[in-house]
């Protein structure tokens, strides 16, 4: 195994059922894929699993892979599908609303309770750790309908139509549930930025 090889090469090596090729492949990009599947399934077992399965997916699908794409989007794709395919599979229960984290607000149309000043600027707020701890448990809040959303468009950047498609859901719905997962998510922090104080 050569940790020099680029993604052509890499590619080429795969493609001619090189084990070596695959190795590769899983030092180079294990990490980053099971952090992308551990967003998705709260479950650390699961998000192995759909990693597991995005490789076998990929090395079978080798000769499928479009030289002008990169192969970490690609990689990227196949994981996302794969956890999106483990949520699929385990849904047992009936998935909890989310009209208890989204604001409330007066007749008038005023918000019951004013959202939080943080008084940080983005940038300050992102790079201190327990914040971003506190987004990651707040989002772990959310339906997982909702949630799922919200990784796919905010933190993947997935468009809205890639979105829908992944879902087999409409892009109506993907706004919908992307505006009402990010209005939950800034109640939830706004209530955890409330207690801080």
């Amino acid at each position: 195994m050569d940790a020099t090889w680029d993604d052509e090469t890499l590619v080429r090596r795969l493609r001619a059922k090189d084990d070596s090729a695959f190795e590769a492949l899983l030092r180079r990009y294990m990490a980053r894929l099971l952090s992308v599947a551990r967003r998705f399934l709260k479950n650390e077992e699961d998000a192995r699993d759909a990693v597991q399965d995005a490789f076998i997916s990929a090395f079978r699908s080798i000769d499928s892979f479009q030289s002008g794409s990169k192969l970490s989007t690609w990689l990227h794709r196949i994981v996302v599908n794969a956890a999106l395919m483990k949520l699929r599979t385990r849904r047992r229960h009936p998935e909890e609303g989310i009209d208890a984290l989204l604001p409330r607000f007066q007749p008038d149309g005023h918000q019951v309770e004013d959202s939080v000043d943080w008084s940080l600027s983005a940038d300050q707020i992102v790079e201190r750790e327990e914040t971003r701890a506190l987004v990651r448990r707040s989002i772990d809040q959310l339906p997982e309908s909702y949630r799922v959303v919200l990784l796919m468009r905010d933190i993947e950047e997935m468009t809205t139509e890639e979105t829908a498609k992944a879902l087999g859901i409409t892009t109506a719905a993907v706004k919908v549930r992307l505006h009402r997962a990010r209005q939950a998510l800034r109640t939830l922090l706004d209530q955890q930025m409330r207690s801080a104080k």
